[in-house]
């Protein structure tokens, strides 16, 4: 994607746990994003995370994730259902203890959000 989004942890371990707390944040930073790519937009044929919906992913060392996202359009038919799509696909996620889901507009999304593999799903070069 262009524009990744920002996945970050929250430290506040001792130093002598920093490496297997690392170690653990990889996983679980993997299996967030494997979870936000099981969501897609009903009416595109690409997910969520490859569209560039994914501005912000904040994992605890408590497992809580906030996550800041958005739709390709404010009018999305979706837009109320969505969020909750979302939440629930990363709570199911081993080590996640809980999840908050917010929908901002700021920027707005446009096409130069896209990955790679939502251009060669969507056929837009």
């Amino acid at each position: 994607m262009n524009d990744a989004p920002n996945i970050s942890e929250t430290q506040s371990a001792p130093a002598t746990d920093r490496t297997s707390r690392a170690i653990e944040t990889d996983r679980l930073t993997n299996d967030i994003v494997k979870a936000l790519k099981s969501v897609y937009d009903p009416e595109i044929p690409a997910d969520i995370y490859e569209l560039g919906l994914i501005y912000r992913v904040d994992i605890s060392d408590e497992g809580l994730v906030e996550i800041d996202m958005t739709l390709t359009a404010p009018g999305c038919p979706v837009a109320g259902e969505m969020p909750m799509w979302v939440k629930n696909a990363v709570s199911a996620v081993p080590g996640v203890s809980d999840v908050k889901v917010n929908m901002v507009f700021d920027p707005p999304w446009d096409q130069s959000r896209m990955s790679d593999e939502a251009r060669a799903a969507l056929d837009m070069w």
